[in-house]
């Protein structure tokens, strides 16, 4: 009886038929999710990280009386923390899926990152984290986790901007004029959602120059999206809804603006 239990000990564990199947259908099933994955899908935690700004705004203490701010202020804080998790959750899935990405199919990040519209949508998730940064109910402005956050959130804006500036007045296939397209904007929206943060610390200087930075390459990218070169690239029907950028990058550098003054 003893041997019987030693040679039952002592035999290896073989992987059933199923259990296979089922590994190889998790593995391809991941496969294609990462492959048809790319930064454009942070466009969902950009705009619930700019609700969940927009409704910490709204539910803050102000001196306007106003009937609609009056009627905003009997919403319950419990619905603002829920929104701000579901956007918190959001961008680390998101991010997630996207360093996987970069870990397992790095050619096809590379080729976004030389795209010259994907290239934009990677500014996406270092926006949506300075805005959840600004909007989080229990970080406060002028604290040390909040500086480095800060330093690490926009750091990658910046190098992105420099990035992009550097193709523009080195490559001859990558002229503004040729390459300009609404979805430029982003980062755009990029530098003044930094330097609204900044104003926030009480960083002036930092957030002067990051609003300058902003509002110098939207003015630049306004007139040549208004005045396109004949045959350059056009935007994928697909992606028409970013020509409602034009609204956004204006009102961030209103809000910008606000709290630099």
């Amino acid at each position: 009886m003893i041997r019987s239990m030693a040679s039952q000990r002592s035999q290896p564990v073989v992987n059933t038929p199923q259990s296979s199947r089922f590994t190889d259908r998790i593995k391809r099933s991941l496969s294609s999710i990462l492959t048809k994955f790319h930064a454009g899908y942070f466009r969902i935690s950009l705009s619930l990280g700019g609700q969940a700004l927009l409704w910490k705004t709204l539910i803050g203490p102000t001196h306007d009386k106003s009937t609609l701010r009056h009627l905003v202020h009997k919403f319950h804080p419990t619905a603002f923390l829920v929104l701000w998790s579901f956007a918190l959750f959001t961008l680390i899935l998101l991010s997630l899926l996207y360093i996987l990405r970069c870990l397992f199919y790095f050619k096809m990040v590379k080729a976004e990152f030389l795209h010259h519209v994907g290239v934009n949508y990677l500014f996406a998730p270092w926006i949506s984290w300075l805005l959840l940064l600004q909007s989080a109910p229990f970080a406060t402005p002028k604290t040390t986790s909040y500086y480095v956050l800060w330093w690490f959130f926009a750091v990658p804006v910046v190098a992105l901007d420099v990035k992009i500036y550097g193709q523009w007045f080195t490559k001859g296939k990558k002229f503004l004029s040729t390459v300009a397209n609404p979805t430029s904007q982003i980062s755009v929206i990029g530098n003044l959602v930094g330097a609204l943060a900044a104003a926030s610390m009480g960083w002036k200087e930092s957030a002067v120059c990051l609003f300058s930075l902003g509002m110098v390459h939207y003015l630049v990218l306004l007139v040549t999206l208004y005045q396109r070169f004949s045959g350059s690239d056009r935007i994928p029907a697909m992606l028409r809804p970013v020509f409602f950028l034009f609204f956004a990058a204006p009102s961030v550098a209103s809000l910008a603006w606000e709290s630099i003054t």
